[in-house]
């Protein structure tokens, strides 16, 4: 069966996966002080100046109801859309989604569309979206890969370390005398998304190398058995230490391939430059 499958920006994916599966991707909105933009008008050597120079971060939006609406729209009636949506604990593109969905069955009652919160952002809906062609590939029907999709959300574990906080200070999400505490002791945040699809911290580690050390350990408590599993890693415009990283953890676990990306405009916004997430499938 023919199966259109969609994400949003809040999704980092490596070109040959996103041209592999024909990914529909629909674009979130950034305010900066010179104006709108949505993340297909700013790449990111783009953005990053566009920071320097306006020394600001900015604001994102989720695409509306209409937006979904009309990029459904444009999938022939007749192939069902599986929709991955950025955590709805991070953003409204979730409930826009579902929203644009319903527009669209007012009118086209007889289309099939599944929208999942995926609970995570960047590298993990990456990795849901080689799943999700995997089993297509394998020949499952839409309401079979639904239900798998659904029970892999629950399985996908998401890790982050950021190299600086300068962009959670910019942004207001973190108060700058602390900021400059941490970044004087030199602290790193170990964070991770929640049951719930947040992002809590998890450790504070003082070093960028034990840091990384602590970041790659946590990968073995949570999952065994790498051999038959996938890891997907995007970077804040630092492939060569994305690179490192990768290489340490295929020393340490063994994973049977990888997914290498850089995070778009959107998770840039939070990670800043050096940010690091990883995901890969819980036992």
């Amino acid at each position: 069966m023919n199966i259109q499958l969609m994400t949003d920006s809040g999704a980092d994916i490596p070109n040959r996966l996103k041209e592999s599966l024909n990914v529909k991707i629909v674009p979130l909105y950034l305010h900066f002080s010179d104006g709108q933009y949505n993340t297909d008008q700013v790449d990111s050597q783009k953005f990053y100046q566009k920071i320097k120079d306006l020394k600001e971060l900015p604001r994102s939006a989720a695409p509306s109801p209409s937006d979904f609406y009309q990029y459904y729209k444009e999938v022939n009636p007749s192939t069902p859309i599986l929709m991955l949506s950025i955590s709805d604990g991070l953003s409204s593109t979730y409930e826009n989604a579902v929203a644009g969905k319903n527009l669209i069955l007012e009118e086209e009652p007889e289309r099939l569309i599944e929208v999942i919160n995926t609970k995570t952002a960047s590298c993990g809906i990456a990795l849901l979206l080689h799943e999700s062609g995997k089993k297509i590939k394998e020949g499952l029907s839409f309401p079979e890969l639904v239900k798998h999709m659904h029970e892999r959300v629950q399985q996908t574990a998401t890790l982050f370390v950021l190299k600086t906080l300068e962009n959670l200070v910019i942004g207001g999400r973190l108060d700058k005398v602390k900021g400059t505490i941490a970044k004087t002791l030199n602290i790193r945040l170990l964070m991770r998304a929640s049951k719930e699809g947040t992002i809590e911290v998890n450790e504070k580690i003082r070093g960028d190398k034990k840091s990384i050390r602590r970041f790659i350990e946590q990968i073995g408590e949570q999952a065994k058995n790498m051999e038959d599993k996938i890891i997907s890693i995007s970077h804040g415009n630092d492939e060569e230490r994305a690179k490192s990283i990768l290489q340490q953890i295929q020393e340490k676990y063994k994973f049977k391939d990888t997914l290498l990306m850089e995070t778009g405009p959107l998770i840039s916004t939070y990670g800043g430059e050096g940010a690091i997430v990883i995901s890969f499938f819980k036992d």
